[in-house]
């Protein structure tokens, strides 16, 4: 006998906020316990004697931009130029390869100004950041929050991401825990479609469309402060958007005790259900004016790869409905609801990304976390 997933047909959907096609194949469900990922292979720098994040090692890096505590030789969190720069943080001001000047019949060029950093999250080699402290993962999380405002201030900047490799399969060459930020002179398209989605939702509506996102059969989870729904056209599976139920849009409006808080409940459950590979993508943004239609989410995670169909056509194959994958995530956090309060991430490979459009005004924010004390409450 057929299983009720494996009896529906296939759907094709698309939501208000990414305007994109997304093809629901249950033929092909997967549970998130069948992303796992292959174990690296041993690097050179997997020792804290040969590895220049550790403690002590600090004559082995990129010049230092700050570090937490400051001036501190017992640092909690480095804030370092990239050994390896994919952009140029020296502008070249003799070059004609400007906006105006280096546009083409068939393209556009630009010098390649920008910044490319690395944040060590902690000064001890074997410490991953599921490990850390409440306290500890603050303090990395200020660091980005104080990087991406420096960083602001360039008026060359227009889009600033924050991303973390965690495992070989997800790039990391590095074991020792760190997250790197790039700096772009550019707003990258998807961002930009994204961003007119979400402006075309509110001209049409005058609502804001991550407001207003469906929750029936797709809630995962609910606090005070924040709500955790399956998007209704999620393009991977097991995709989860952090809603805060306060109309915010931009990262540093977020009330730090908040964000603080937000680091327990929803991330445990996360490890337990999709501890092979997981994509944080926060998107920010910094201009000043008020748009309603702008309004700061999560998107996590990222289990399975982008294929030749995804990179010819810009649609997405999901593998697992929306609803089921709600389900699955409600009965996890309700099975370890009880068992623990601390902030947990996944020990496997894992990318992790936070972005900054200065142009634009949507935003998105890391983690969710659950009161089991707070009265169900919609948005």
């Amino acid at each position: 006998m057929a299983s009720p997933v494996e009896s529906r047909r296939p759907e094709l959907r698309k939501d208000s906020v990414t305007n994109r096609w997304v093809i629901f194949s249950p033929a092909r469900a997967k549970r998130p316990s069948d992303f796992k990922s292959k174990s690296p292979a041993p690097s050179s720098t997997d020792s804290p004697q040969t590895c220049p994040f550790c403690i002590g090692q600090e004559h082995h890096c990129a010049p230092e931009i700050f570090r937490f505590p400051p001036q501190n030789p017992d640092w909690k969190v480095r804030v370092i130029q990239n050994l390896y720069p994919a952009l140029s943080r020296d502008k070249d001001l003799d070059s004609s390869t400007s906006l105006s000047s280096g546009s083409l019949l068939w393209g556009c060029l630009l010098d390649g100004y920008g910044f490319h950093d690395v944040i060590i999250e902690s000064p001890v080699h074997s410490v991953h950041l599921s490990d850390l402290t409440p306290e500890d993962v603050a303090q990395v999380l200020f660091a980005y929050k104080k990087r991406i405002l420096q960083l602001a201030s360039d008026d060359s900047i227009k889009y600033v991401q924050v991303f973390k490799n965690h495992g070989a399969s997800a790039g990391a060459s590095m074991t020792h825990s760190h997250s790197q930020m790039v700096g772009l002179p550019v707003i990258p398209p998807s961002v930009t479609t994204r961003l007119d989605s979400m402006k075309q939702y509110f001209n049409e509506t005058g609502k804001c469309s991550i407001c207003h996102v469906p929750t029936k059969d797709l809630l995962v989870d609910e606090s005070v402060h924040f709500i955790s729904v399956v998007p209704y056209a999620a393009s991977f599976p097991f995709e989860l958007w952090i809603v805060p139920r306060d109309h915010v849009s931009h990262f540093h409006e977020l009330d730090q005790e908040k964000v603080n808080q937000k680091l327990n409940h929803i991330s445990l459950a996360l490890n337990y259900a999709m501890s092979y590979k997981i994509h944080f993508r926060l998107i920010q943004t910094l201009k000043s004016s008020e748009r309603c239609e702008k309004h700061l989410y999560l998107i996590v995670p990222h289990l399975s790869g982008v294929g030749g169909f995804e990179l010819g056509t810009g649609c997405y194959i999901n593998p697992v409905f929306p609803e089921d994958a709600a389900k699955v995530m409600r009965e996890d956090i309700y099975y370890l609801g009880s068992t623990s309060t601390i902030m947990r991430w996944t020990q496997h490979d894992m990318d992790m990304g936070i972005a900054l459009d200065k142009e634009s005004g949507s935003t998105c924010y890391m983690i969710g976390a659950r009161d089991q004390h707070t009265k169900n409450k919609r948005m």
